[in-house]
């Protein structure tokens, strides 16, 4: 056994660890369905803005997107763009105005959210439904997860993916939100510090008297292997390769914002007097996170095309420039950056199933007959349950490693944006309350059109097809709320005309 795998073994245990024990403690603070979707609604700024970074962020952040830099060079420095503009951006326009609407609805997640406000249980369960989408966005998580236990602990791939599938529902089935929110602080920390020590390694290693002539230097080279490593918009990108597939990337980052599983930490806090202090926390911790993406260039720079998957470059890069203890720790990081996002994405699903169905459709209705003390118990153990299902249908859908992690994990936000951004934006920006049906409409063409954009193979780039699918249902909704309000005016006054 290798230097390397005895100390990724040893960190990885002791981040298990302190992972359990947090787990341990949330439990026993997760006594219904509440405390399992939003901890309650009493969590504060700093650990929730935190938890957003690493829960928004993931381990594409670490493998996939610095894989993506170095096949792509340069042109995928847009991203950090994107992420750091469209991101913060979006929770800016979306945050205050939900947590405040939620004051009055005390909605526990999305589907739910959109459900109480515009009264629609198609809509709540259409949402929840299509939140089914982000199951490919957990499959992301778990082939970052067996890469690494492939590459450092030569674990093989399908094990690795059942190993990583096993502790994230372990600790998600116990704690909820608790065991999210908190786990995710911390490995945000660990992500922060991670992605900055990344960039300034290079900066130390190729320097050359001066930070212009290093990066300088780095082009150079990037330039005397393939000329489209350096250029502004590289026509071998999936994503960069023209300013209409950039300005996609950062649409697609701006609506992601209000993701489910992001949702729910807005829900989440305590105070909405600091909810600027959680987005300015989120804003500080990516940016120091995100300059990892800088990893790839330096990998290509380093080992030109030899890496065996752009996945691992990063891991490549790290093996080449540090010792073993060091390439240890950032094993552990990117398995944190790996379980930060999946256990919020678990969180948010399961609640679908729980409160957004059971409790506020079938109880609520009367299709299921039974007490408020007994079905708050039957939600608590339908969100439990569904954890292990969507672990193994996240499992089946990656059994076979994809090139790229990145665009796996992709389709299913762009999925999910499509399909709600256009109800909420109405919701919180509306002059006039749209009806439920121009909302329910809005959601149908939006995931249709994602459905033909990309998997019709007109648009290639996941986040371009869900760039153009969000605005096809954005404007949807705009189009026919002022219609069928107007007709539904004219059929109250003929109804009134007649009596």
């Amino acid at each position: 056994m290798s230097t390397v795998t005895i100390y990724t073994w040893i960190g990885f245990t002791i981040f298990l660890v302190v992972m359990f024990l947090l787990g341990l403690v949330s439990s026993k603070k997760t006594k219904n369905v509440r405390d399992f979707a939003i901890g309650g609604g009493n969590l504060g700024p700093y650990v929730l803005g935190l938890s957003f970074t690493a829960t928004y962020l993931s381990a594409a952040t670490f493998l996939g997107y610095p894989g993506w830099s170095h096949d792509w060079g340069l042109s995928n420095l847009w991203l950090f763009l994107a992420m750091i503009g469209g991101g913060p951006i979006g929770v800016i326009m979306v945050a205050k105005r939900v947590r405040k609407l939620n004051n009055g609805q005390k909605s526990l997640s999305l589907p739910d959210w959109l459900g109480d406000f515009y009264k629609s249980d198609i809509l709540r369960v259409g949402t929840g439904i299509i939140l089914l989408f982000n199951v490919f966005y957990i499959a992301g998580q778990f082939v970052a997860g067996a890469r690494i236990f492939e590459y450092l602990l030569h674990i093989p791939y399908t094990t690795g993916l059942i190993v990583i599938a096993a502790i994230v529902i372990l600790y998600v089935f116990a704690g909820g939100a608790f065991a999210d929110i908190y786990t995710d602080a911390v490995q945000a920390v660990m992500m922060g510090i991670g992605g900055l020590f990344i960039f300034v390694s290079g900066i130390v290693i190729f320097w050359e008297g001066s930070i212009t002539a290093t990066f300088s230097g780095i082009t150079s080279n990037l330039a005397n292997q393939n000329e489209n490593l350096v250029r502004i918009f590289n026509p071998e990108s999936t994503h960069f390769y023209s300013i209409g597939v950039v300005v996609g990337a950062i649409v697609i980052q701006w609506a992601f914002a209000s993701a489910p599983h992001l949702f729910n930490k807005v829900l989440g806090l305590k105070n909405e007097k600091d909810l600027g202090k959680m987005i300015v926390t989120y804003i500080v911790a990516s940016i120091f996170s995100l300059v990892v993406l800088f990893g790839g260039i330096y990998s290509r720079a380093a080992l030109g095309d030899t890496v065996v998957s752009a996945d691992v470059a990063l891991m490549e890069y790290i093996v080449w420039a540090f010792p073993a203890i060091i390439v240890a720790i950032f094993g552990v990081v990117i398995l944190a950056a790996a379980m930060s996002t999946t256990d919020g994405l678990f969180v948010s699903i399961s609640t679908v199933f729980a409160n957004d169905i059971f409790l506020k459709v079938l109880v609520k209705r009367g299709i299921i007959k039974v007490d408020n003390q007994k079905a708050e118990r039957i939600a608590l153990i339908i969100s439990r349950v569904t954890v292990p299902i969507i672990g193994l249908v996240a499992f089946l859908i990656v059994v076979r490693p994809p090139a790229y992690m990145g665009d796996v994990m992709w389709i299913g936000i762009s999925g999910v944006a499509a399909g709600t951004l256009g109800p909420i934006l109405h919701a919180i920006y509306g002059k006039r309350k749209a009806p439920a049906r121009a909302a329910e409409i809005s959601m149908a063409v939006g995931v249709l059109s994602y459905l033909i954009l990309y998997f019709g193979g007109i648009i290639p780039s996941t986040m371009s097809a869900g760039a153009v699918a969000t605005f096809i249902g954005i404007f949807t909704i705009i189009i026919t709320a002022p219609f069928l309000n107007r007709h539904t005016y004219s059929y109250n006054q003929a109804e009134k005309t007649s009596v």
